[in-house]
């Protein structure tokens, strides 16, 4: 464990809710110092939480001990990007204690994003039985756009990837190559297996894990609570940021429909999404430009008791502008409510509900950053 990780006890701040009801929270600081905080998921079995640091190491909180370390994590490639990245419950854990995550390693033709799972022994504080369920193809010599984040659903993995930074704005970039799994989600057995019932299987040329395509960077997903749609949030060139509801088989029309611009000269180099274009237009995006540029990171509906005015309000990261976003999703789309946080100077990576308190749990990103809990004041 590196020293820079340090436990702390709780330290309580009030902060006011801009723009929403007459409701107030308080921030608890959990823990302080994180080396790059990544993910975050809850343990089923007890109080905490499990988090990767993208350095490679994994760690688990909980109000007792605050941080300790966890032996056993795979062997990452860091690089720009890259590194440990998500990590996820799996709906096998109470039977096979199996945690799953998404990590950069290196492949012929340079990195890729990997995903595995091990099996979680809290006693011991390890991961054992580590396997690589699916390896993405093709590799690339790149650092950039490792994605990743994933969600399971209906008893299936999914897993969203990124572009790895292709400035091809033509119709033979990556995302939009059927042969390539960089730019999509796929979806997986619990095993790793391709499901038969996957759109692309049998498809000459095209990777039969491929569940939807046509993605930039895809730093975010959750499920919805009601719908069980899977929802993301992705990266776009400059402004542009989308969030999606996934569809299968689905193109989302990345680089060819696009509210972005490029980040040098800020040119035009796709026409926004519009009706009959053929591409699955976002539910929500953020207008062109570097100062619009949110962009999003960690997202969760909410559907704890704690907030019971945020009832199925969507939380979103953001990590530009230093909030945590709280939207009101409607048949229109999303609406920007409140941004917890602002103020504080924290890029924020990833969000989650605790199971049991229904308090709002979040990880800033960066070096030395904190562990916070969000309470009702």
């Amino acid at each position: 464990m590196r020293s820079g990780i340090l436990a702390t006890a709780a330290i309580t701040t009030a902060l006011s809710i801009p723009a929403f009801a007459d409701t107030n929270y308080n921030v608890d600081i959990l823990a302080e110092g994180l080396d790059r905080p990544w993910g975050m998921a809850f343990l089923p079995d007890q109080n905490g939480l499990i988090m990767t640091l993208r350095g490679g190491e994994v760690v688990l909180w909980n109000p007792e001990k605050g941080i300790t370390p966890v032996s056993g994590a795979p062997d990452v490639v860091i690089q720009g990007q890259g590194g440990l990245l998500d990590i996820a419950i799996g709906p096998d854990y109470a039977e096979m204690g199996f945690v799953y995550m998404t990590w950069a390693g290196a492949v012929d033709g340079g990195t890729t994003t990997h995903v595995g799972r091990a099996r979680l022994d809290t006693d011991a504080q390890a991961l054992t039985d580590l396997e690589v369920l699916h390896v993405v193809s093709p590799g690339i010599d790149s650092g950039a756009h490792f994605g990743s984040r994933i969600v399971f659903q209906d008893g299936y993995l999914y897993a969203g990837f990124g572009d790895r930074g292709s400035k091809d704005f033509t119709e033979a970039h990556i995302s939009q190559d059927l042969s390539s799994e960089n730019g999509a989600v796929i979806r997986l057995t619990l095993d790793g297996d391709i499901p038969d019932d996957n759109p692309f299987v049998g498809q000459d040329g095209a990777a039969g894990a491929i569940w939807s395509y046509g993605h930039r960077n895809i730093q975010a997903m959750t499920v919805h609570p009601e719908s069980g749609a899977i929802w993301l949030a992705e990266h776009g060139e400059a402004g542009g940021d989308e969030v999606n509801i996934v569809e299968r088989g689905g193109n989302f029309g990345w680089p060819l429909a696009s509210h972005g611009v490029t980040y040098r000269g800020g040119n035009e180099f796709a026409p926004p999404h519009q009706e009959g274009d053929g591409f699955i237009a976002p539910v929500f995006h953020w207008p062109a430009g570097r100062e619009a540029h949110n962009p999003p990171s960690g997202m969760t509906f909410y559907t704890g008791d704690a907030f019971p005015d945020w009832q199925g309000h969507l939380l979103l990261g953001n990590l530009f502008h230093r909030y945590l976003g709280l939207y009101t999703a409607s048949e229109d789309g999303l609406t920007e409510t409140a941004r917890l946080l602002d103020g504080e100077d924290l890029r924020i990576r990833d969000v989650a509900v605790g199971p049991e308190d229904g308090y709002i749990y979040v990880l800033a990103d960066g070096e030395g950053v904190p562990l916070l809990r969000l309470v009702p004041e």
